[in-house]
């Protein structure tokens, strides 16, 4: 068994109060995680801003060794963007807790599940690496 190292520093980090990051220090940041032998980065969400948009695309552009990843939402826009920043793997993601499909998405189960399923087959029809989480999966149902 090999045990991946999949980093989320340069968009989870910038969650931290406070932090905010440059292209230029993400590219940095990501030059550094790649020579220490990270497997996989999650360099960002393309589609949130022009800036984010520039910090993936310099990273993808620049030729590392690891995977690079970005982070999209079950949109269609948000898969296209990434495509276009330069990315091959994307993280997607919905959320599937009662609360959050009732007050957030204002979905249904069904719903959520068939937006889950098309954005993974959209992501695959472009080419992508898709990986799938569920956003706040403690408090789903284990029967969703």
């Amino acid at each position: 068994m090999k045990v991946r190292i999949f980093d989320t520093t340069l968009r989870d980090g910038e969650q931290t109060i406070g932090v905010s990051l440059t292209p230029d220090q993400k590219m940095s940041i990501a030059k550094k995680l790649d020579a220490l032998g990270v497997d996989a980065i999650e360099a960002g969400f393309p589609v949130i801003s022009d800036g984010e948009f520039k910090a993936v695309k310099m990273i993808t552009g620049e030729g590392l060794s690891c995977e690079i990843v970005g982070l999209t939402r079950t949109i269609k826009k948000d898969i296209d963007v990434a495509v276009d920043a330069g990315l091959n793997s994307i993280h997607t993601f919905i959320a599937t807790s009662d609360i959050h499909l009732d007050y957030k998405l204002k979905m249904t189960r069904d719903q959520a599940l068939e937006k889950a399923i098309e954005a993974v087959e959209y992501g695959k029809s472009r080419g992508l690496q898709v990986e799938f989480s569920a956003e706040d999966a403690t408090r789903t149902d284990r029967e969703f």
